[in-house]
């Protein structure tokens, strides 16, 4: 994994080290399904649903915006405090963890992108 870390863009590692520390996030899973249909129809109503996902779209950010809780943010903050050994000689993963620990709303938007990024896969 962190071979492929190294090789991606910024966004793209904001994204997966946040999809990973959100595995400390709870969310009810029948309340993250239904706000993953509202957001695959969002990001459909946008146009083609297989186009790059960004974090500043609207599918990302009304996600974002529907399942954000403090403990929720308080949780992946954690997860990526976890991360912060995985960045240690990697200077461009550790500046990433840095930068996500420094910006939460970047980083709850991050997880959020990785989230539908997820179920647009499946």
């Amino acid at each position: 994994m962190l071979d492929l870390l190294d090789t991606l863009g910024e966004v793209e590692r904001w994204v997966s080290i946040c999809f990973v520390a959100g595995r400390a996030v709870t969310i009810d899973p029948d309340e993250l399904n239904s706000a993953l249909r509202r957001a695959v129809v969002v990001r459909a109503v946008g146009g083609d649903p297989h186009r790059e996902l960004t974090i500043d779209e609207d599918a990302v950010v009304r996600l974002a915006e529907e399942l954000d809780a403090t403990e929720r943010r308080e949780q992946l903050q954690l997860g990526l405090a976890a991360l912060r050994d995985l960045g240690r000689g990697r200077p461009e993963v550790e500046e990433t963890i840095v930068t996500l620990i420094a910006a939460p709303d970047l980083s709850w938007r991050a997880f959020c992108a990785g989230l539908l990024a997820d179920e647009l896969a499946d």
